[in-house]
């Protein structure tokens, strides 16, 4: 049945070569992608369009699902090999369609990139009454992914890579209330939840997937305030992350701690670079990366409350992240919710 990474079992550094401080230019060298396709979802912005540049500059053909495709050209012109297509991920008519024509084209699909996603954003809901941060950032992706299976299994060698977050310590998957239905809504647990689901999406999926060739992976891509993700913040979000004091005035010394640790937009999308391309990773999956490595398996207790005022947020993988029955539980929940079995 090969290896997995339930509860961790392969949450250890294996000398990757890189740190934090590495670029998409330092992990793409040496490596030629000519011949092989990726999709990136959100590839036409913020970290998932340095993404698009690093594998088209190593050759490989980038398709670019956008919600946006008149935006979504402009963002991407002037560079060669670049598909923009229309998809919405919380549309399931949208994603069949996308994924009906990637299939009719006969291509095998090497990489997809799990990427798009929006972050402490107020409750929203999908068309069928979803919650919009589990709809988006993880629904979405685990029904475009099943959709593109049979691509990937044609790879003969694909990845699958789902952008996470340190942000996943925020909440564990909640399986008795994922939509907010019943409880009250709170911004960061929502975007913690679905941080999460992502880890053990990946997880489930690698030990599924690796009897055909495939291989998943999750990460956090570090704290990069040059993207537009925190622009649903008020000011008692900022007060409640610590990053200003009550009466307004910037907390400094939080300030300083985010300068210190905070990356170019070249330095975050290292890792999901390395996570698709990397020779090192070859035989492993079901991982969770930070800084160009595979992160320690991180078991202490976490204060959800205190974790929000960590600019650094939490290093590690939390235990519910990689949890067996999670992992499980999430595959099924998945398939009810969107109505689509992802059958291996």
């Amino acid at each position: 049945m090969g290896q997995n990474n339930y509860n961790g079992a392969l949450q250890k550094p294996i000398g990757s070569g890189f740190n934090k401080a590495s670029t998409t230019t330092d992990v793409i060298q040496g490596i030629d992608l000519t011949g092989k396709t990726a999709i990136v979802t959100g590839g036409d912005g913020g970290l998932g369009l340095e993404i698009t540049k690093t594998l088209t500059s190593a050759g490989a053909t980038v398709i670019v699902p956008a919600r946006d495709t008149e935006k979504a050209k402009k963002n991407l012109q002037g560079i060669l090999n670049v598909e923009v297509e229309i998809l919405n991920l919380t549309d399931p008519d949208s994603i069949d369609a996308f994924a009906e024509n990637f299939l009719a084209s006969g291509r095998p699909l090497h990489m997809l990139i799990n990427n798009a996603g929006i972050m402490w954003t107020p409750l929203q809901r999908d068309q069928r009454g979803y919650e919009g941060q589990f709809s988006t950032n993880h629904l979405g992706h685990f029904h475009l992914t099943a959709k593109l299976w049979d691509a990937l299994k044609k790879a003969n060698g694909a990845r699958v890579v789902n952008v996470s977050s340190s942000g996943h310590h925020f909440s564990p998957v909640l399986f008795e209330d994922v939509n907010y239905n019943v409880r009250k809504y709170d911004k960061f647990e929502a975007y913690g939840q679905a941080k999460t689901a992502n880890v053990l999406f990946a997880v489930e999926l690698d030990k599924r997937a690796q009897q055909f060739g495939v291989r998943a992976y999750s990460l956090h891509p570090g704290l990069i305030l040059e993207t537009n993700l925190s622009r649903y913040l008020t000011f008692e979000d900022f007060v409640a992350i610590g990053a200003l004091h009550p009466d307004g005035t910037p907390n400094i010394e939080a300030e300083a701690e985010m300068k210190k640790i905070q990356k170019t937009k070249e330095q975050g999308a290292a890792t999901t670079v390395w996570a698709a391309t990397s020779p090192k990773l070859q035989n492993i999956g079901g991982v969770y990366l930070e800084n160009v490595e595979i992160a320690d398996y991180n078991p202490g207790f976490y204060d959800s409350e205190a974790g929000r005022k960590s600019p650094a947020g939490i290093a590690g993988v939390a235990p519910f992240a990689v949890e067996d029955q999670a992992a499980q539980r999430l595959w099924t929940i998945s398939e009810e919710l969107t109505g689509v079995k992802f059958d291996i």
